[in-house]
């Protein structure tokens, strides 16, 4: 696990115990599973549609043996049924806002009796951004339901009514792999659900979606050109774990996720040029596109680098980048190039 999510969750856990503590607990319960969520975000936001049925871990023990469709599905499918079944009695978000029609999910259950194929194509057939949409509205509707909790709430077990209902319901598959989870569920208080499903559950899952994604852009990045349209280096970009590349369908980059279409205006204008890079166009200089755009602190210290990869060529470029790096610790270019152009270019030559 995380070291610095374990850390929270621990200390969530800890609060939870004293009535003092509890509203303290609650709150910075709810804001860690912002942050957690926020990780779900990003990858739903930067990955192309395929990235979602992939299975690059197939076969492997863990979860990360899954995809980030199922993975999303399942964390949020029980802790709906969790949420709403169980602790406020009231409707499934699934149902009771139409995500069912929405996703275009062919199951109603956790997806815990999904084995190997079965997992992709179920996950081929969800519609990720209407699946995006439900797992936020599952969270949200939890988060206020956490916050409405008392402490003395914490002490609620549950009767062998709320099990048959979880049974009635069919939302938990009679599959063996699945079945167990209704009275895994019913064993606990409901302090116990707070501290799985609602975030030990997350971490273990979201982790897993981290290394799903890790590896498929790695995954991407193999045999694609590593010196990005506008200058930078993706070989050397401390975003790697997250971005394959302009060059690929795996670009997260700011300039590619914030522009209508995903397409990054450098890109987009290369394209258009028939350009294979900035460093080819020759109104480079003057250029407030995309990645040059003023505003961004980054702009010149890019630009520097298109001069330098026009001058003396993409391996010599590179072999520069890798230079800085064992010179200097940085994580951004412009640390170490500074906010002018020429003067960046300078510092390239002379490394």
């Amino acid at each position: 696990m995380d070291k610095g999510w374990a850390e929270k969750n621990k200390e969530i856990q800890t609060l939870l115990a004293k009535e003092s503590t509890f509203k303290e607990a609650i709150k910075k319960l709810t804001e860690f599973r912002g942050e957690l969520f926020q990780q779900i975000t990003w990858i739903v936001e930067g990955y192309p549609e395929e990235a979602f049925y992939q299975m690059p871990f197939a076969g492997a023990k863990g979860y990360h043996s899954k995809t980030l469709a199922y993975s999303i599905w399942h964390i949020f499918r029980i802790e709906d049924i969790v949420a709403h079944e169980m602790i406020a009695g009231d409707k499934q978000i699934l149902f009771r806002e139409g995500f069912l029609e929405k996703t275009v999910s062919p199951i109603i259950t956790t997806g815990n009796e999904l084995k190997g194929e079965e997992i992709a194509e179920f996950s081929k057939k969800l519609n990720v951004k209407k699946l995006y949409f439900y797992a936020k509205a599952v969270k949200e509707a939890t988060d206020q339901i956490l916050l409405q909790l008392q402490y003395k709430d914490l002490k609620k077990k549950f009767t062998n009514e709320t099990k048959q209902k979880l049974i009635e319901s069919k939302c938990v598959s009679e599959d063996e792999n699945a079945f167990w989870l209704i009275d895994y569920w019913c064993g606990k208080d409901i302090k116990g659900l707070i501290q799985m499903p609602f975030s030990r559950h997350w971490i273990m899952h979201i982790e897993a979606m981290l290394r799903i994604k890790d590896r498929l852009c790695k995954l991407a990045r193999k045999g694609a050109d590593p010196v990005a349209i506008c200058g930078l280096s993706c070989s050397h970009c401390f975003l790697g774990a997250w971005c394959g590349g302009c060059r690929t369908a795996y670009n997260t980059c700011s300039c590619a996720v914030y522009s209508e279409g995903r397409i990054c205006p450098n890109v987009k204008c290369c394209n258009e040029k028939n350009l294979d890079g900035c460093y080819e166009c020759n109104e480079l200089e003057t250029c407030e596109k995309g990645f040059y755009v003023p505003s961004n602190d980054g702009a010149n210290a890019a630009k520097a680098q298109s001069f330098y990869i026009r001058k003396y060529g993409k391996k010599e470029f590179l072999k520069i980048q890798t230079r800085l790096h064992e010179k200097f610790e940085f994580q951004k270019v412009q640390e170490i190039l500074g906010q002018d152009y020429k003067e960046a270019l300078r510092i390239l030559e002379e490394n």
